[in-house]
């Protein structure tokens, strides 16, 4: 409880409860708004913390499987929060611009990404060097644009699993790309949006930055956990195997130990005991005695 009331402070300190102007509001955003106060509409901070609580949960367990979660934040306030937080834990990420197909066309987009890597390893082992000057300049500027616009999904290799979008009304081409293809949302959303788009809404302030920061650091530290904990897994289950290989291995070792003791016990046998008792029948039960006498 304690956990969720200082949570509740830092949400409050950093202004998550602030809405938009009672004139812009979507009325199925009603459940999530506590009150209005000068015309502006104020985010019940209960409900923000229990659905920032349960969209960190479920992350946790996707990022524990090992799939990709995808970070959108294209608004200017997002841009450096979203790919602060994706690189820390090396998630792919969209914050220049959404490129229309970018899920729904991935085949495409991936093409582009490998021209924009064969581009660049070229630049740099020195494959252009027999180009001109105007040439090579053209090539890294077609490099730079492409990275821009691609070099958060540069290590993409299928379409996540799951996005985490910051404004669902911003980013609807994503969002709506996202439920095409059946992957889980996630998204911060402000009260002049429709929570029912995203599988997991979190209502909150989506224009400050210091609230954007902290919904985008939250989730971040729960794929980090989820992250972690999935490592700590496959470590023990290494462990795990060499423990039983070793055990395995020390079993046949006694195995052919005893097996080894057992043939040299039946070896002296043969030697001592199997000798007498052909002795004993020899004097015991031996020929017959010779008649002496004559007819």
């Amino acid at each position: 409880m304690e956990q969720n009331t200082s949570l509740q402070q830092q949400l409050l300190e950093a202004g998550v409860h602030f809405g938009h102007l009672r004139k812009k509001w979507n009325p199925k955003m009603l459940p999530y708004i506590f009150a209005e106060k000068k015309g502006i509409h104020i985010i019940d901070l209960n409900k923000t913390t229990e659905s920032l609580q349960e969209a960190a949960a479920a992350l946790k367990q996707i990022a524990k499987t090992g799939k990709k979660i995808m970070f959108v934040g294209t608004k200017k306030q997002a841009k450096e929060i979203v790919t602060e937080c994706a690189k820390k834990v090396n998630m792919p990420y969209a914050t220049e611009r959404w490129l229309g197909g970018m899920l729904t066309n991935f085949n495409t987009v991936r093409k582009s990404v490998k021209k924009m890597q064969s581009i660049d390893k070229m630049l740099n082992d020195g494959s252009f060097d027999s180009i001109t000057k105007k040439e090579r300049l053209t090539l890294s500027r077609d490099k730079e644009k492409m990275e821009k616009v691609l070099g958060g999904i540069s290590q993409l290799g299928r379409v996540p699993a799951a996005l985490f979008i910051v404004d669902i009304g911003h980013e609807h081409i994503a969002l709506a790309e996202a439920i095409r293809l059946g992957i889980t949302t996630f998204g911060m959303v402000d009260t002049n949006c429709d929570p029912n788009k995203v599988d997991f809404p979190i209502p909150a302030n989506d224009d400050a930055t210091k609230s954007i920061a902290i919904i985008a650091n939250y989730i971040t530290a729960a794929i980090a956990e989820g992250l972690a904990e999935r490592q700590a897994a496959r470590e023990e289950e290494v462990e795990d195997v060499n423990t039983d290989e070793n055990e395995k291995k020390a079993a046949r070792l006694l195995a052919e130990a005893e097996s080894e003791g057992g043939r040299g016990r039946n070896n002296d046998k043969s030697k001592t005991g199997g000798g007498g008792g052909q002795f004993k029948r020899r004097v015991g039960g031996g020929a017959p005695p010779r008649r002496t006498g004559a007819k």
